[in-house]
């Protein structure tokens, strides 16, 4: 089992309505991204780390590590936002290398920080979701809003079938461990092609037997999944209410305003 998934059966809101979660999760994602404002970007990332941590139950220390992934990839993607080389110093910093200044606008860090806010706001919106709902419940949510068989049973071969291919690279690499194969860089790149390669081969072969065993167990072309359902709680449908409107209200005041949130 995966960390995340091992996260969302031992989660605090487990038990709560998936369709509510869902809804939350993609309409504070929405508006993360349609207005494209750092205060409503912040308001949501504060939210859903509330509810994360202090509802969820989810271990800060655990939180923090899983938002610093996504933070290395935005930091280094927008250096070339926040930092121009050029002849003309802009109005933020500029630095004199030479012929050129290491320089930047107030416009960019603007537009940087944005990105940043908006794209940790989305992908902590996404965490909700998945930290705190088993991909069972999201799928049946997604079957209820009549998305095509055909799709959820791919979302679901592929995330079950990520188990299968963990388990294998791990199984492979303990083996390689024990005989010394990662003892030194050269013998690690060695180990990791073989790696590589063995559970490649063994995935196809374990993709068979998975086939056999379905086609054993009368499979007709429909995986059927058992689910539970919770029960809808108004005091939850009212607080997502309220947050979402007031979250659409600064969207629209905002533009008319002109201002940036």
């Amino acid at each position: 089992m995966i960390p995340i998934d091992k996260l969302s059966y031992y989660s605090n809101l487990r038990h709560v309505n998936a369709a509510e979660k869902f809804t939350f999760s993609m309409l504070s994602l929405t508006a993360c991204i349609v207005s494209r404002s750092i205060v409503i970007a912040l308001l949501i990332l504060s939210v859903t780390g509330i509810l994360n941590v202090c509802k969820g139950g989810l271990p800060l220390s655990v939180y923090i590590r899983l938002m610093r992934i996504p933070v290395v990839f935005l930091v280094s993607g927008t250096l070339a936002i926040y930092i121009n080389i050029s002849k003309t110093p802009l109005d933020a910093f500029a630095f004199p290398v030479g012929a050129y200044y290491i320089t930047g606008s107030i416009r960019g860090l603007l537009k940087g920080t944005q990105l940043i806010c908006t794209a940790l706001s989305s992908v902590s919106c996404l965490y909700f979701l998945s930290l705190n709902t088993p991909m069972t419940d999201i799928l049946n949510v997604l079957k209820r809003l009549h998305v095509p068989a055909l799709i959820l049973e791919l979302m679901l071969l592929i995330y079950r079938y990520i188990f299968v291919i963990m388990h294998l690279a791990s199984d492979i690499t303990v083996s390689q461990n024990s005989r010394l194969g990662n003892i030194r860089l050269s013998t690690a790149g060695k180990s990791f092609a073989a790696m590589v390669s063995s559970v490649f081969i063994k995935s196809i072969r374990r993709s068979r037997e998975i086939y056999d065993a379905l086609e054993a167990r009368c499979y007709d072309g429909t995986l059927q999944v058992l689910s539970e359902d919770y029960p809808i709680k108004l005091s939850e449908i009212l607080c997502i209410a309220v947050f979402e409107t007031l979250l659409y209200l600064m969207i629209i005041i905002g533009r008319l305003s002109g201002g940036i949130l």
